[in-house]
């Protein structure tokens, strides 16, 4: 398994690291993301081109986040630019049997000689300066499992050669069992808590994506073994309208509407604080 996503899952102490999901495709965000202290980022191709997964593995690498790459094919030659891009760790989306997974883990054994140091000129073997031993370190992929036939294929999927931890989308499983946008329903629950159990047995990691941080928590306790919380866009808007519902009533307009100009085109009168610490820098 690639050391450093074994380091981050040692390291937690027991306890799930925390990531997010990458969709804006911003170099910038995906920077201000590691900064903010998220273990992990998952930079989702699906939203993305190499050129941007580049650009966001170069953000993520000025922190301590240890970027994941979503990606949505298993084409070897798409996985190879991704890997050659410098990512380490896949996350290899829709897989539902073995046959299924040792086909994706061929994708990215058939395009890593950037990671064996054979390939020259490349982010991954720092552009040819790299020893042969730097180079050398192991590709981690993690599985994507998002239906009912995949979770019920999770002992043959963990003896896939390559296989070095699991992913369950949630919403994709809901979906699949007629629950569309129904992660609390009692039959999707049932089959969270059998997949965690499962993995427990097997002695593979299992992680999850959880639309908020209440929810991060049960995920938590329910055993997942590392958990995304939301996503860099979703954490925004977020942000974004508990301000605007701070500050705005019901059937208010926006503000060129609420803060007309006096009639002599001078700017209304500012009124200034009174005893509030609110605004403190």
């Amino acid at each position: 398994m690639n050391s450093f996503f074994a380091q981050m899952l040692h390291a937690s102490g027991g306890r799930p690291p925390i990531g997010t999901w990458l969709v804006s495709a911003s170099h910038v965000i995906a920077e201000a993301v590691g900064c903010a202290g998220f273990d992990w980022a998952v930079i989702d191709m699906e939203r993305g081109e190499v050129k941007d997964v580049l650009r966001l593995l170069q953000a993520l690498a000025a922190t301590q986040t240890l970027p994941v790459v979503r990606v949505p094919s298993h084409d070897a030659v798409l996985v190879k630019r991704v890997l050659d891009a410098g990512g380490a760790t896949v996350l290899l989306a829709h897989v539902a049997s073995a046959d299924a997974a040792r086909r994706a883990v061929a994708a990215t054994r058939l395009g890593c000689a950037s990671l064996q140091g054979d390939a020259a000129m490349t982010r991954a073997s720092r552009y040819g300066t790299a020893p042969n031993g730097a180079a050398r370190n192991p590709l981690a992929v993690i599985v994507e499992i998002a239906s009912l036939q995949a979770i019920e294929q999770l002992d043959a999927l963990a003896q896939v050669d390559g296989v070095d931890a699991f992913f369950l989308g949630v919403s994709d499983l809901a979906a699949s069992l007629g629950h569309a946008g129904r992660a609390d329903h009692p039959a999707v629950v049932e089959q969270l808590t059998r997949a965690v159990q499962r993995c427990k047995a097997l002695g593979k990691p299992i992680g999850v994506a959880a639309p908020s941080a209440p929810c991060a928590a049960q995920y938590r306790a329910a055993g997942f073994d590392f958990i995304a919380v939301a996503s860099d866009l979703g954490l925004m808007m977020s942000g974004a309208h508990s301000v605007m519902a701070a500050l705005r009533t019901t059937g208010d307009a926006r503000v060129h509407a609420l803060a007309p100009w006096h009639a002599n085109g001078n700017a209304p009168t500012a009124y200034p604080l009174k005893g509030s610490d609110d605004c403190a820098q």
